[in-house]
């Protein structure tokens, strides 16, 4: 079982992202929250690995924090719930957002991302409030902690996508201002809107 890659990305897209390892290239399907974090193409990736295994299919799916993967592992658990779909849950809330909300039975933030529907949600609910102790623990950072934070990663982001640092920055700073604390990949989309308004990545 493939636990664990670490090799040169050879192509990605917001659903999956091609590795080559040692000239062997392995297809991994990856929530948003891993694409937008990932280097570019011909940059060095480290990936957690999660196999799994279909009489007609092997299929891995990557992530790069264990709490993404860990949280993962218990959507498939829930019946009903394959893998696509946790991915799509993934993709559309944040890992530890997801953990809070399902510790608190927040049925209206689950049913905001596509593809979960009330009954789902309460599904998730029953099964995982109970399962995701360790998961989550954001609130054990000081609130500007998580903020630089934010504003790191979305930077980062940018850079990736060939803006400089200056107009990466300037595009963050503007964005938190109007965006808030919202969800990362909410805010890296701001922030693509502001800059594309003056600027276009080199």
């Amino acid at each position: 079982m493939i636990a664990h890659l670490a090799g040169r990305i050879l192509r990605k897209s917001p659903q999956e992202v091609v590795v080559d390892v040692s000239g062997v290239g392995y297809r991994l399907v990856i929530p948003l929250s891993t694409f937008y974090r990932l280097g570019e193409t011909g940059e060095d990736a480290r990936l957690l690995v999660h196999t799994h295994v279909r009489e007609d299919a092997l299929v891995l799916f990557g992530f790069l924090t264990a709490e993404e993967q860990g949280i993962f592992e218990r959507l498939i658990e829930v019946s009903g719930v394959g893998p696509k779909l946790a991915v799509n849950v993934l993709s559309g809330i944040e890992a530890n957002e997801l953990a809070e909300a399902l510790r608190s039975g927040d049925l209206a933030r689950l049913t905001r991302v596509p593809g979960v529907g009330r009954k789902t949600a309460e599904r998730l609910v029953l099964e995982l409030k109970d399962k995701l102790s360790g998961f989550g623990g954001g609130s054990s950072s000081p609130p500007e902690a998580r903020a630089s934070a934010l504003k790191d990663d979305l930077v980062s982001a940018l850079a990736n996508l060939g803006y400089s640092r200056a107009e990466a920055e300037k595009g963050v700073d503007k964005t938190l201002r109007e965006g808030g604390d919202g969800r990362f990949e909410d805010l890296l989309r701001l922030s693509l809107r502001l800059l594309s308004g003056r600027s276009s990545p080199r």
